[in-house]
């Protein structure tokens, strides 16, 4: 007998209220529609602000965007969530990754030392619960990942484990050409 539970519908979204419309609207705004993803999370408003917040301060650090877009996939890959490794290899694709990039990125490589030593070390940090190894720690630094990428890369950890557990939880429609995870 399996343990797994079926799968349940994913539940409709609460009508917005006064703070989530406003919310939706900035989404809306940045990303030209609001994907299932947030109508989902605007039921829990303060859930889906504080995610907004995180998201837009880390798109103010060091790791350019490219960067955080390949995170994204490596994370959602790493926590088996098909909806975000849908959404983020279409936005990987769409900022020039190519299908060879995109699936070395889901395995935590790249060809560029230094990208390769960020994914690197969000792998080892999420297979580890953040405690690394010394040697882990120093290869990050041999391929000149910083301290303030370092902490970042934990940043986009978190906000990226916020998001695809929610998916888990919630279930939205996928609204992204599938990828499995």
């Amino acid at each position: 007998m399996s343990s797994t539970p079926a799968p349940a519908t994913a539940p409709a979204v609460a009508p917005a209220q006064p703070d989530t419309e406003d919310l939706l609207a900035r989404v809306a705004r940045q990303l030209g529609r609001v994907p299932n993803l947030y109508a989902a999370l605007a039921s829990g408003p303060a859930a889906l602000e504080g995610y907004l917040a995180m998201r837009d301060q880390l798109t103010r650090g060091v790791l350019r965007a490219r960067l955080r877009e390949q995170l994204a996939l490596l994370i959602a890959q790493e926590n088996e969530c098909t909806y975000c490794v849908s959404a983020h290899s279409l936005r990987g694709g769409l900022i020039g990754l190519t299908e060879e990039q995109l699936r070395a990125t889901r395995e935590g490589h790249d060809t560029d030392p230094h990208t390769d030593g960020v994914l690197r070390l969000a792998l080892a940090i999420m297979r580890t619960g953040g405690r690394v190894t010394d040697a882990d720690r120093a290869a990050a630094h041999t391929a000149g990942v910083t301290d303030a990428e370092q902490a970042e890369i934990v940043a986009h950890i978190a906000l990226n484990t916020l998001s695809n557990y929610y998916n888990h939880l919630a279930r939205p429609e996928l609204d992204f050409p599938e990828v499995p995870a």
